[in-house]
């Protein structure tokens, strides 16, 4: 499945014009506890060409693909990703500490690992986890 991701992130880019300069696994399957019905779960960093960000207006900083062979790719333009990071997005931070990674470009992920204690705040931590659980528990329990 490696080698599908790795196409499917080399077409994500052709068809619409961005660089992926990080990408992995998030979810079930990269912590080792997948169930059979497991979806590929790629989350991913990107950046536009120049022109993009030269526009006046906003546009649109998600990128997503639901894809054959249960193949879900989500990715966020690295200006989002810094805002989000900046106030301590648990889930970005999962993503760069994730043991699965199909690409990693550049220094950007590791130099947002280094920075991550800086920016890491244990009260929003606590309440992401625990609001995620309290989900969990009404949701399937």
């Amino acid at each position: 499945m490696h080698l599908a991701i790795k196409d499917a992130l080399d077409a994500l880019e052709r068809e619409r014009g961005v660089r992926v300069l990080y990408a992995a696994e998030s979810g079930s399957r990269a912590w080792g506890f997948a169930s059979p019905d497991s979806d590929y779960d790629v989350r991913f960093l990107y950046v536009h060409p120049l022109n993009w960000y030269l526009r006046v207006g906003e546009a649109r900083d998600v990128q997503e693909a639901m894809l054959p062979g249960d193949l879900d790719l989500s990715g966020w333009e690295l200006r989002k990703a810094l805002r989000l990071y900046a106030g301590c997005n648990l889930p970005l931070n999962e993503w760069l500490g994730s043991p699965l990674v199909y690409r990693e470009r550049g220094t950007v992920a590791s130099q947002l690992r280094a920075r991550m204690p800086a920016y890491f705040r244990p009260s929003h931590a606590l309440f992401h986890y625990l609001n995620t659980a309290r989900h969990s528990v009404r949701d399937h329990l």
